[in-house]
């Protein structure tokens, strides 16, 4: 078994704002969505082997603990990167022994960590 992807949401007409985070300032591709699931709006990115589906939810509400954990090269230059552009990045190195890592939230205040 293997994770195929993860979805988090947005609020419908947020696909932008989805774009600005995990395009723009965590550089994924773009992927183009079938016709059938493209027409329900959202959007999907994919680096490597990890995938990051946004899909649109009427009643949307950020998700605050569950959340996608994005595996990098470079930890510093992606906190660097993210601080940047004016996303918050909050360092825990401390609870998991040996694992250095942090969490921020993409622009609709979905929480992501990055490791």
């Amino acid at each position: 078994m293997r994770l195929d992807h993860v979805q988090v949401s947005c609020p419908p007409g947020g696909e932008e704002v989805a774009r600005a985070f995990y395009r723009d300032a965590l550089g994924m591709t773009e992927l183009e969505k079938p016709p059938l699931l493209a027409a329900r709006g959202g959007c999907w990115f994919k680096d490597g082997d990890a995938e990051v589906h946004v899909g649109v939810e009427k009643d949307f509400k950020p998700a605050l603990k569950a959340h996608p954990a994005l595996a990098v090269d470079d930890l510093d230059a992606v906190a660097e990167t993210l601080l940047g552009k004016g996303y918050s990045v909050a360092w825990d190195n401390d609870t998991i022994p040996g694992r250095r890592r942090f969490h921020t939230a993409d622009g609709h205040g979905n929480r992501v960590e990055i490791v």
